[in-house]
């Protein structure tokens, strides 16, 4: 299985295979139609409290990401379905955040293959 990793406004593509969105909140300006997602699981992303404290500020990054695997070995329910999910050879896992090393998402592939 390859988890590829994409904005969530780029275009869709087919070779984007499983598309999940791992943001708690919906993307700003999108429709649900054009993001095409197969699966939103807000329940592995981020908590609220989490996501503010991090406000996307790459100097908090390591920290961020301690506090993030923290939530998800709190969260076996969660993490047990994203594993379910994880049933095609392609997954994209789609996120909003401006910074494309320093999300979520990035730090949710690298739980997933730690």
């Amino acid at each position: 299985m390859k988890i590829q990793i994409k904005r969530v406004y780029e275009d869709p593509s087919p070779k984007d295979g499983k598309r999940i969105l791992v943001d708690r909140l919906w993307p700003r300006g999108i429709s649900k139609e054009a993001v095409k997602i197969d699966l939103w699981l807000k329940e592995i992303s981020p908590s609220n409290e989490l996501r503010k404290w991090y406000g996307h500020d790459p100097e908090h990054w390591q920290e961020f990401k301690n506090r993030y695997f923290k939530e998800l070995k709190s969260n076996p329910e969660g993490v047990a379905k994203l594993k379910a999910s994880l049933d095609q050879s392609v997954i994209t896992f789609l996120y909003s955040a401006k910074n494309t090393d320093y999300n979520n998402a990035v730090a949710l592939k690298e739980f997933l293959s730690g």
